[in-house]
């Protein structure tokens, strides 16, 4: 197995490259666990960096492992079919859940854009 970031030559069961500390797909794929096998439990929180009102939804989809528009629409159709009471519950969550303070990572343009003459 090569690592993808340097192209050294990693071992099939290293979680990062020993060259240059990227992480691997085999790192990727591996639960994260300490030494004891205790393993954090998830967190609900807001996600701020893909909201579109508060960040309930997109945070509710994190941690489910759903896409963000499914339950965008679910919680739509929660909001319609209870008469108002979804969005109460809405609200509520908006107050209640913490919101993630992590900074997502920028991935760089792919380079100056090249125009056809």
């Amino acid at each position: 197995m090569f690592c993808t970031n340097c192209g050294k030559q990693t071992g099939e069961n290293d979680n990062f490259c020993r060259e240059c500390g990227f992480q691997t797909k085999a790192g990727a794929s591996a639960p994260h666990a300490s030494a004891f096998g205790y393993q954090a439990p998830r967190r609900l929180y807001r996600l701020t960096q893909d909201k579109k009102i508060a960040g309930v939804c997109s945070g509710l989809a994190q941690y489910f492992d759903v896409d963000v528009t499914l339950m965008r629409l679910a919680v739509a159709a929660g909001i319609i079919f209870s008469g108002g009471l979804g969005l109460v519950a809405y609200i509520a969550a908006w107050v209640i859940m913490p919101t993630d303070r992590r900074v997502m990572p920028m991935h760089p343009a792919a380079g100056p854009a090249q125009t056809a003459v």
